[in-house]
């Protein structure tokens, strides 16, 4: 097992009616600008209850950060942190509004003039505006993490960046949210945890026992959960172990002292960012290849994963790791998850070429667990998953 530090400062309040408890986390002479999406909060009564806990709290409101939170909206709500003296953000909403506050904590502090330069370094951000979430989609672990990806419509990018002063002060889980969530962002939040875990446990053994084993916990909490979370959301106890199994799978945990992949990651969001397909539903499409071309690098924990998280158990080491890939693939299908490219648009052509070029000028010559991975073998990872 390799060396490592971990911290996560994030304070999780988590449970039945505990949006409330906001005001214990906030300051009480801080001015809050309250954040969130499309406006599902104003029907669920998340809204209700977040303006019932800061009744006496000075609260401005932004909303419509879409999904992929969008550069030029976060910069009309960065204008609003600036002419309201802003001093505390408040997240209401999923992985994009969290992600979209994120990315205002850093903006709100940056002393540059073009807030898009520290995305494009991907520098560690050491300073931001301090903030709080109330989780109302469990998918991303956003809400326990110091991670971030934000788009840019104009020149079709998305991009990850992250740092120690990104981390939120607190969240508050409550499952009882998931209630009135539909059900397409319920399958994608399943298929983005899941996909989430595999990125830091499918590369080669490293000698984390601990961590392979909280890794396929994970994994086979979400498979027994998912058919009742998509049946039944107020089903509370698979919510609970739904939303707790998101956070788990990308709050720093797993990751600890194992290498990690994320290539699949980086090839999804040049899919979203170039077709507007939603994410999980990308990652779902360039695992099973990623896999398939990588299989000898990764074939041993390929193994390992179908024998205890599939109980695969007859065949030899390329068997098990073929038909724990098989299984992968079949599990999102079952979830109503499209594995192809060309289930999503016509227009494919080409795709593969333009993901490697943009990885070039990036100079992103090294990706996945051994940074070994080209973007001519991006390019043709992708291509396989036409």
């Amino acid at each position: 097992m390799n060396n490592f530090e971990f911290k996560n400062p994030t304070k999780i309040i988590f449970g039945k009616d505990t949006i409330h408890k906001i005001t214990e986390e906030i300051p009480s002479d801080a001015k809050i600008l309250m954040l969130y999406g499309g406006g599902s909060i104003k029907k669920n009564g998340v809204y209700e209850q977040v303006k019932t806990a800061l009744a006496k709290a000075d609260v401005v409101e932004f909303g419509g950060i879409p999904a992929n939170p969008e550069y030029a909206v976060l910069m009309d709500a960065l204008k609003v942190i600036k002419e309201e003296n802003i001093t505390y953000l408040l997240a209401v909403g999923g992985g994009s509004v969290i992600d979209g506050t994120k990315f205002l904590s850093a903006a709100a502090v940056y002393e540059g003039e073009e807030p898009w330069d520290f995305v494009r370094k991907r520098e560690p951000i050491q300073k931001g505006m301090p903030f709080g979430t109330v989780l109302t989609l469990p998918a991303t672990g956003s809400e326990m993490n110091s991670g971030t990806v934000i788009s840019r419509k104009e020149t079709q990018e998305k991009l990850a960046f992250g740092g120690p002063a990104l981390f939120p002060q607190f969240s508050v889980l409550d499952p009882q949210v998931i209630t009135s969530i539909p059900e397409r962002q319920l399958v994608n939040g399943i298929t983005d945890a899941f996909t989430h875990v595999l990125e830091q446990y499918m590369t080669y053994p490293a000698g984390g026992l601990l961590q392979d084993r909280f890794a396929e916990s994970i994994l086979q909490t979400l498979i027994e959960i998912a058919p009742r979370v998509i049946k039944d959301p107020s089903d509370y106890e698979a919510a609970a172990n739904f939303m707790w199994s998101c956070t788990m799978a990308l709050n720093g945990l797993i990751q600890q002292g194992v290498p990690g992949d994320w290539a699949v990651h980086m090839m999804g969001h040049e899919l979203t960012a170039m077709y507007g397909i939603d994410h999980a539903r990308t990652l779902a499409v360039v695992a099973p290849s990623h896999y398939k071309y990588n299989f000898e690098a990764k074939k041993e924990k390929l193994a390992q994963y179908g024998e205890r998280v599939w109980n695969i158990t007859e065949g030899s080491i390329d068997d098990k790791a073929y038909a724990a890939i098989e299984k992968t693939e079949a599990f999102f299908k079952g979830l109503g998850i499209d594995t192809k490219l060309s289930d999503y648009t016509s227009d494919y052509e080409g795709t593969a070429e333009k993901i490697a070029q943009r990885f070039t000028d990036r100079g992103w010559k090294g990706l996945g667990e051994r940074q070994a991975l080209t973007p001519q073998d991006a390019e043709k990872i992708v291509k396989m998953a036409y």
